[in-house]
């Protein structure tokens, strides 16, 4: 495990630490769960992006698959 110093103003230092004690947690802990999230949301986005440049140029096979799999007819 790592450990690092983040420099934050003393107001929000003091609000972090009303939150974690609200939520029944530590401040340390509270970090980590919001870093969790924030990886989660920019791993989220890198496979949207991964999945998004290999349909580059597949327009129409796409629309194909969403019209059968919606039991649409093809539109001329």
């Amino acid at each position: 495990m790592s450990a690092f110093t983040v420099r934050l103003p003393d107001d929000k230092h003091n609000r972090l630490r009303a939150l974690a004690q609200a939520r029944g947690t530590t401040v340390n802990r509270l970090i980590d769960e919001m870093a969790t999230l924030m990886l989660a949301e920019f791993d989220a986005e890198t496979r949207f992006r991964v999945r998004a440049a290999q349909g580059v140029g597949k327009v129409d096979r796409g629309m194909d698959l969403l019209r059968k799999a919606t039991g649409s007819k093809a539109s001329s």
